[in-house]
Order: C-alpha cells, then structure tokens, then sequence
C-alpha cells in the first residue's frame, strides 16, 4: 500500500514532541534494526507470513510490559511486514462509542489499529469493540426507548495491536480476543549498547565504546531510555566540547542528571529510602510510599517498581514493599541485623 496513505489519529501523549521526535527519528523500520526479544520477533514474523499466505488479517495482538520497551515500534513493523496502513491512538482518547465507531468505519481492509494504554479503555467503548474484534462489524444502536433497534455494519478485516503496561487491568472478555499475546521484557545491556551505537549514527554523533557501556548500564534496560539520555549526553558533549561523545563528558552528563550506575535517578532513590528511612523497611503499601514522596501510585507502579523488582531492590509482599538488603547496600545504609537473621531462617 502507499506510504502516503498512513495516518496517526492521535499522537503518544505521553511523550514530549521534541523526545517523540527522537525517538520516532531512530525507531527500528524492520526486523533487521529491531534488536532484542527475539523470541516475541520470531513469534509474530511466522503468525505474519501466515496471515499472508491466507491472504487474511494478522491475529488481533496484544503487547504487554513495562514502557519503553517497543510496543510501538513493533506495532509499526507488524504494519510494515503486512503491507498496511496502521492508525494509532489510545484508550484514554476514545472516550465514547462513537469515536471508536469513526475510527473502525474509517479502516482499510488489512488495515492496524494500534492502540495504546488499551487498558484505560472505559466499558462502553471496550464493549463495542467486542464484535469488531470477532466479526469484524459494528452495532450501532439507532433511536431511544422502545423503538430503538440495532444496526450492523460490516467492517473490512482489521488487525489491533494493542499496547499495556498494565495487562492485570484488561477485562477477561477483552483479553481473551486477543490471539497473539506476548509480554515485553527488559533488555540485556549488550543489546542496549547495540541499539545507542545505531541511534547514534542516525544521529550522526560519534561515540567512544566505553560510553556506550556506560549509558547502557544506566539504561534500566530500557531502550526508551537509552535514547533519552544519549540526547542528554549529546547536548552535554555539544556545548561543552567539540560534539564527540567521549566517556568524561558521558560521566559529567549522567551526573548532573543524577542517574547512578545502576541507573537510578532520584524517584528511584526517594522511593527506597521512603521505605527504608521512614518505614523501617516495610512491609509498606505503595499508596503509603505515593503518600510519603507526594508520587501518584501509577506512576511508582509503572515507572519505578518494575526496574527495582527486577534487580532485586524490592519485594511485594501481601502485606506490602519490603526494601531487600540489596536496597540498603546501595544507599549506603546497614541492614538490621534482626532483618537479616530472618532472612536467614527463611533459607534454612
């Protein structure tokens, strides 16, 4: 199909439009730029090839995990390898059935559909797409009181890609009509590195292998924010040298953004010492800890808490966070003897 015929409904909101902008200008075109989750690539390359040799619509998809980590590029290239046009908005943007409905009539046949925070749907519109997804139509209700009557229209084959981070929040009825279902994961510093020294040629910045390790590290494994903070690092190379990114002006960069070498920034660290320095190490609940740094809970849920599960900083308990030895190892704070010969029992 032409290129020229792709539409964006309605931007990423949560991005900034000169960060979009990055990001957009190095996003991955095709499985050969897309680096990492190569079991999710090889996945949904054979359901792709599939639907084409049936000469169908892809199996709806659903991409779930924490952000950054290429929903939105791959629902991109899954439009690319299909040879369609692909729409994107977002839960939260379609607030009424008939916005929804505008969209879908508005569809080409193999068209994508991508919508992000798809969770964040409200019940009205998430019920209309039900039959959408299934029988590829539309039920429109027509008049009021007793003389309302159902219409049906028919929609051409389409695909939705939809994007979560937040997957425990999507309704069963909607999940189940997903047939591609895939989780995102957190990449390994290696790949990172990869993908920054190919941004950076995109870029059109030079950069020393040794920064590359270190922006990596301090990544959280997260290719969204690999960019952002080699746009950080750039600009820091740029007004204080001559543009070339070398390993003292990456450490100077990263410094002054407070990213530490494991990649934590100062939520990260006003979250762990809320829980060790105010809570005795928890267990604690995260509305407490929200309450304690005047942080929204959605934004510890999704931005924070998932990097420092998985590093091991934190538990979730059923009683709450509880702050690991790891935590207080790394503040520089002593971990509590009676803490540590429970942890100990515990083994035993």
């Amino acid at each position: 199909m032409d290129n020229n015929k792709q539409k964006t409904i309605i931007k990423d909101e949560k991005t900034e439009p000169e960060e979009e902008q990055l990001i957009t200008s190095v996003r991955a075109a095709d499985w050969g730029e897309f680096l990492g989750q190569e079991n999710i690539k090889q996945s949904i390359s054979v359901a792709i090839q599939a639907a084409k040799k049936r000469k169908e619509a892809l199996e709806h998809v659903l991409l779930y995990g924490p952000p950054g980590l290429g929903k939105t590029t791959l629902s991109h290239i899954i439009a690319k390898e299909m040879g369609s046009n692909i729409r994107v908005t977002s839960g939260p943007a379609i607030e009424r059935a008939g916005d929804l409905a505008s969209i879908l009539t508005n569809l080409e046949k193999g068209d994508v559909l991508f919508i992000d925070e798809i969770h964040r749907l409200n019940k009205v519109v998430e019920e209309t797409l039900y039959p959408a997804m299934e029988d590829y139509a539309l039920d429109i209700v027509v008049g009021k009181g007793p003389s309302a009557r159902t219409l049906r229209l028919d929609l051409p084959p389409f695909t939705i890609v939809g994007a979560t981070t937040r997957v425990g929040l999507l309704s069963a009825p909607l999940r189940d009509r997903f047939g591609v279902i895939h989780r995102l994961n957190f990449y390994e510093p290696k790949e990172l590195q990869i993908i920054i020294k190919n941004a950076a040629k995109k870029l059109k910045v030079e950069i020393d292998d040794k920064s590359l390790v270190i922006i990596a590290l301090r990544s959280r494994g997260t290719p969204r924010i690999a960019l952002k903070l080699l746009k950080r690092v750039r600009d820091y190379s740029q007004v204080h040298g001559d543009g070339i990114i070398t390993l003292e002006y990456t450490n100077k960069a990263l410094d002054m953004l407070e990213v530490d070498h494991m990649g934590l920034d100062t939520l990260d660290l006003r979250y762990l010492e809320a829980i060790i320095k105010k809570h005795s190490g928890g267990p604690v609940g995260v509305e407490t800890i929200g309450s304690t740094i005047s942080e929204d809970i959605g934004t510890l849920e999704d931005m924070v808490e998932p990097y420092l599960l998985q590093i091991g900083f934190i538990r979730r308990t059923s009683r709450g966070r509880v702050a690991t030895q790891h935590a207080y190892k790394h503040l520089g704070i002593i971990y509590p003897a009676s803490q540590e010969a429970a942890d100990q029992q515990k083994l035993l």
